[in-house]
Order: C-alpha cells, then structure tokens, then sequence
C-alpha cells in the first residue's frame, strides 16, 4: 500500500471515526505512555510508569502503552495499543493525560478537558526548534515550513518536562514555549526520571546482574559509543544511518586486550550493521536496550554532540568526544547553544588515533573544574527523585478541572 493510498483511507474512514471518540467523554484515570514514538519502551515516560508501578497506581488509573512492536515486555497491569490503529484513536480521543517525550501527528489533538505532559528527552547542546536557521532532516520542505508546524505541535504541550535551568530558558524561545498562564502553558524544572535510576542503581551489585543481562564480560574496562544522528544522513523520513569516522579495526587492534566497546544508536538510527568481524570487542544495542543500564555498565562514555553527556556525566565517569566533523556540525548542519571547546569536561578528538591516545593517557585531574562546573550547571536536580515529582503533578491533575489547574499556576506565578 503507496503513502497516497494510505492518506485517502486517512481521511475517509480514519479522522471520521478519530473524530466521533473525540465526542465521547474523557476518562479521568486513563493515562497515555509513549516513548520515541512508539518505536520501544525507553526513556522519561518509562520511568514515570514505572514508578507509578512500584507504588501501586497500575491498580488505581488505566495504563496504556502506545508501542509499534506489542510484544515488548513491560511490567505492571497496561494495554498495549499499536500505533496508528483503531484502539490508538480511540485512547488518544479520551484519555485526561498523556505522557509522551516526542510530537504527535498533526491531526490528533488534546482534549480542552487533557492535560498532555510533554517529557521531551534531553538537555540540549544542538539547535531546536524555532532557534534552527535552516533544516536538513529527511521530510523536511523548507524552515519555513519545518517552524510553523513544530510551534503548532507544542501548543497542545500544557507542561514541558526540563532537566534543569539551562534547558528551561533554551525551551522557552526554540519551543515558543514561555510560561504563560493564558495558553496554560508551565515547565516542569523537575530533572529527568530517566535518570532516577542512575543514582539508584549505581552499586556493584546492580552492575553486575546488569552485565550478565547484557553478556558484557566482567573481566575488561567497558566503553560505551553512543553517538547522535546527523540530520542529512538519511535512508527515509525520520530513518536516520549510522553515520561515523571511527576505525574500528584500529580500536580493536590497539584496545581489545584492555577493553570492549559497547556501540549504541540513537533511536532514529535503524541501520542493521554487520559486526561479526568484531565479535568478542563490538557489542551493539538498538532502540529496545535502555541505554541507562548501558551507562551503568560502563566505565567511560565516547559520544559526540549527543545530549547523553548530561546524562552520563551524572555518574562522574570519564567522557570523550569523537568530533571529527565539529565545524561542519556546528556552522553548517546544527548550531550550538554553548561553546563546546570551553564547556564539555574531556578531551576533543578528531581521529581514531587521537581518541586512543586520549583514552590510554586520561587524566581526571586535568578536567575535574570543568567535570565539576558542568554538573553543577546540567545535573544539579537529577538527585533520583525526578518521577516521583512528576507523579506528585500527575495525582493532582487526575481528578482536577482544567480552570482549577490554571488558577494554581497563576497564584504560583504570583509569589
């Protein structure tokens, strides 16, 4: 079935129907989870739920999960609803909350009744949003363009998770989103639940069921490569490839005694690499491998312009940056919300060989004010207990009238 013919069943028979649920009532204790959409169960939605699980709320609201994929494993009493199907429409068109971390499509709008929860899912260094001076991502016509239909999308956001200061002030102008109490609109500085678990699980124990989990050998240093997507590398829309200037030949010939590499995509990356001349050193995991067990397992990161920095640097771990093509990125493709040579708390490298060299001569004296200035700039939140603040929110808006929440956050607006 061609995209044309998908579209036309669309909006004859799909939106029709979408459009009836939406006359329905809205359901007070149904909360919607969505995470990358719907390609795995992963990130700050992940969390949330499951902190709800752990405290028993799967037994006192109606849990639904939006997933492409419904065998996926996930705890707890949910329904599992496939994306873009009948069920989809029909919990989209009546649930009082949603918690998702990317955009939904255009035509499915919150409720006046909802409250839509906007996680989103990282600190970021690169350009978003309305702050982006040209677009180079597959789908994408022009800036133009690519701007009016992002601002549209968040303004059906009521809330904006944010991870901390720095990302709160970037989200207001690149997601036109300033707390403004006539569009009901709050950001949540509340750190990421995504990240609760690296202050949680940070103990030898959990590290070592997580390597016998994963069958990452317990016997050599473990680096983790969890690089970005580029945007004009691309196969299809939002189908990003595994684009790198790393020799792995060279990693393998001068590391693999010493260490393993862990390599991770980011979940747009859907490429299917062939790693077998690397077996026993190159242990790749996709999008249904929580990359926060992979952190943990780790004893240095290697990433480039990716937002696991902010994460990652939770753990107070060694972090390189493989930023082979850092001018090209920053000048051309992105852009920078801060200067990365002043900022970031490791060594830049270039090459592959001055990456090995960086790894085998590291030295944390040399980057402990900057390790130091950097969390306490990005990660000062992120303390474990990012979910519970969120379901705090969550609990109060369950039973709550839209006009009763707004004039909450305006007497707090006030003080």
């Amino acid at each position: 079935m061609n995209q044309k013919t998908k579209d036309i069943i669309k909006k004859i028979i799909i939106l029709p129907i979408y459009w009836f649920f939406r006359k329905l009532p809205v359901i007070n204790d149904l909360i919607l989870f969505e995470s990358n959409v719907g390609r795995n169960y992963s990130g700050n939605p992940k969390y949330i739920y499951e902190e709800m699980v752990r405290q028993g709320f799967d037994k006192r609201f109606r849990l639904v999960w939006i997933l492409e994929d419904l065998n996926t494993e996930i705890p707890g009493i949910t329904k599992k609803v496939r994306r873009s199907r009948m069920k989809y429409y029909y919990y989209m068109a009546r649930a009082k909350i949603w918690v998702f971390d990317t955009r939904e499509p255009s035509h499915i709008l919150r409720r006046d009744q909802g409250f839509y929860i906007q996680t989103w899912h990282g600190t970021p260094l690169k350009k978003l949003g309305m702050d982006l001076n040209d677009v180079f991502m597959s789908g994408v016509v022009d800036i133009k363009t690519y701007k009016s239909n992002f601002y549209r999308d968040t303004r059906k956001w009521d809330f904006l998770l944010s991870q901390n200061n720095f990302s709160t002030e970037i989200f207001k102008g690149a997601f036109g989103f300033t707390e403004d109490i006539s569009q009901f609109k709050e950001i949540w500085t509340y750190g990421y639940p995504r990240n609760d678990i690296l202050t949680t699980n940070n103990n030898d124990e959990d590290i070592y069921n997580l390597k016998e989990d994963l069958g990452i050998p317990k016997d050599k240093k473990v680096l983790l490569y969890a690089p970005t997507w580029r945007d004009n590398e691309f196969h299809r829309r939002s189908i990003y490839k595994f684009v790198t200037a790393m020799d792995f030949d060279l990693l393998k010939e001068k590391l693999s005694e010493e260490y393993v590499i862990i390599v991770k995509y980011h979940y747009l990356v859907l490429d299917d690499i062939d790693w077998s001349d690397y077996e026993g050193f190159v242990y790749s995991f996709g999008a249904d491998v929580d990359i926060a067990n992979l952190y943990l397992v780790s004893d240095m990161m290697i990433t480039d312009y990716s937002s696991v920095m902010f994460d990652y640097s939770i753990l107070n771990r060694p972090m390189f940056f493989f930023m082979y093509d850092l001018e090209s990125y920053r000048d051309e493709l992105r852009g920078f919300y801060f200067d990365v040579l002043d900022e970031i708390p490791g060594p830049i490298s270039k090459t592959t060989e001055e990456l090995i060299k960086d790894i085998r001569e590291y030295d944390y004296d040399l980057y402990e004010k900057k390790y130091r200035a950097f969390q306490d700039k990005y990660n000062k939140i992120d303390d474990g207990k990012a979910s519970q603040r969120v379901i705090d929110r969550i609990l109060e808006l369950k039973d709550t009238d839209k006009l009763a929440v707004q004039e909450r956050i305006r007497k707090k607006s006030m003080h």
